[in-house]
């Protein structure tokens, strides 16, 4: 299958009282980290055998391990951003096989989900995807958008 022929479809889910598992401590998944840290905070959990400093400040749980299948039990989401494509792989097929919806961070071909730039005010969030093609397109249309609502001239 192609990347062009993947369909997403765009939701909101409700993440309220959810627990979510962010596997990996290195610059992917503290990239990952800090956008999530905007949105849900006490309900993340990072699992990783050692973390960046920046992640670390994060409002987050911490798990300093290497991965194993029981580390999933109890998740509703995971974020995998361990760097290592075979791990990352693994992770993905225990997670299928309990239910579990996952994303593999630079990997759209092995996500349930992926995630979309977003711009939050107030209760609106307006957020930009592009099926994982493309994240730096999304962020750019994401961007024109926040300034146009800055601008006043899209009036929430």
């Amino acid at each position: 299958m192609r990347r062009e022929d993947f369909q997403f479809l765009p939701i909101s889910i409700n993440v309220t009282n959810k627990k979510i598992l962010l596997i990996g401590g290195g610059k992917v998944a503290t990239h990952k980290g800090t956008i999530m840290a905007r949105i849900v905070s006490e309900q993340v959990t990072v699992l990783s055998p050692e973390f960046t400093e920046v992640i670390r400040r994060l409002p987050f749980n911490f798990i300093e391990k290497e991965y194993q299948k029981s580390d999933l039990e109890g998740f509703f989401l995971v974020y995998v951003c361990t760097g290592n494509h075979e791990l990352n792989a693994q992770i993905k097929a225990d997670a299928e096989s309990l239910g579990i919806l996952t994303s593999v961070c630079d990997s759209p071909f092995l996500c349930d989900f992926v995630s979309p730039a977003i711009h939050n005010e107030g209760h609106v969030t307006i957020s930009v995807g592009t099926n994982g093609r493309d994240a730096f397109q999304s962020v750019s249309i994401r961007n024109q958008i926040s300034a146009l609502i800055k601008e006043g001239k899209i009036i929430i």
